[in-house]
């Protein structure tokens, strides 16, 4: 869903990421391939959340393939990750930020 907010911002509403495995047969269509479910989720929302970042560093090559399977208009919004939020608790992380980044 997209919105256009008072001062002509546009409010965008997707989802936490795409791919858990009891959507499979309720939102995901019980036949849909696993590879398959980021392409389907991003046709349903303008945004997903990209949880994988949290967990680990990705590498270009990802975000190359998850572009290429969504709408041009579509936006990822990136988790950050656990290490900078919850190891080094937002602290002396200019390093891992830059890494993320």
């Amino acid at each position: 869903m997209i919105a256009a907010a008072a001062s002509g911002a546009r409010i965008r509403v997707g989802i936490a990421g795409w791919s858990f495995p009891p959507w499979r047969g309720a939102f995901y269509p019980a036949k849909l391939k696993q590879k398959e479910e980021l392409a389907f989720a991003a046709r349903q929302y303008p945004v997903l959340e990209a949880n994988g970042t949290f967990y680990s560093l990705q590498q270009p090559k990802t975000f190359a393939a998850w572009e290429a399977e969504t709408p041009a208009d579509f936006v990822f919004t990136l988790k950050g990750p656990r290490f900078i939020t919850h190891m080094k608790r937002l602290k002396a992380c200019a390093a891992p930020l830059a890494n993320f980044l």
